[in-house]
């Protein structure tokens, strides 16, 4: 039986992630990692065309040749988006070695972490992972709560932040405070006189 997996949001803000490979299979994985304002570094001798525009706009960092044990230095994280499993084996061993976290994408036992498929609503994420069981069925799910979700609500979350560290701020650590805070998260209108 595989070991659990802990959850956890990662800040990826300005670290530097590397992925080896340049096509179809590491297309989506490099826009997470922007989306999530990595600084990405892509080792591949050709690349799709979208990926030659993000080097070209100076997005991304685009090395042109075969990877080398050598481009896992300084890295967080690694993720091995080939279409040679030898290949995204290789760069899992050597990250390991490292002491670096590796995804090799679509290869479970050669990864140390999972990409879940993600609802977003503004600050708000669901995640869903199957631990690589099945990616297909984490999708599906991920479709219902799209469904099930209002688009709205990243606003309404935007707008509770706001008033729970003004509630933070204003009032000391206390039962009151805590209660106000479940009122708030449950949509209660009238939070100030709760929080009193």
């Amino acid at each position: 039986m595989p070991a659990p997996l802990f959850p956890v949001f990662i800040k990826l803000a300005g670290r530097p992630c590397l992925v080896v490979g340049a096509g179809e299979i590491a297309k989506a994985k490099i826009t997470s990692l922007l989306d999530a304002g990595a600084s990405v570094h892509v080792v591949s001798p050709d690349a799709l065309p979208e990926i030659q525009e993000l080097a070209a706009n100076y997005k991304i960092l685009w090395t042109t040749r075969r990877y080398q044990p050598s481009d896992l230095e300084g890295s967080f994280l690694v993720i091995a988006a080939t279409s040679d499993p030898l290949v995204n084996g290789s760069v899992f061993t050597q990250a390991r070695r490292a002491g670096i976290l590796c995804n090799a994408v679509d290869d479970p036992p050669n990864c140390d972490f999972y990409f879940p498929a993600v609802v977003r609503r503004g600050d708000l994420q669901i995640a869903i992972s199957t631990a690589g069981e099945s990616p297909a069925f984490a999708q599906k799910l991920r479709r219902a709560f799209e469904d099930a979700l209002e688009a709205t609500l990243g606003d309404w979350l935007a707008a509770v932040g706001k008033i729970r560290r003004e509630i933070l701020a204003s009032y000391p650590v206390s039962e009151t405070r805590k209660q106000a805070l479940h009122v708030l998260a449950n949509g209660g209108a009238n939070t100030s006189e709760s929080a009193r």
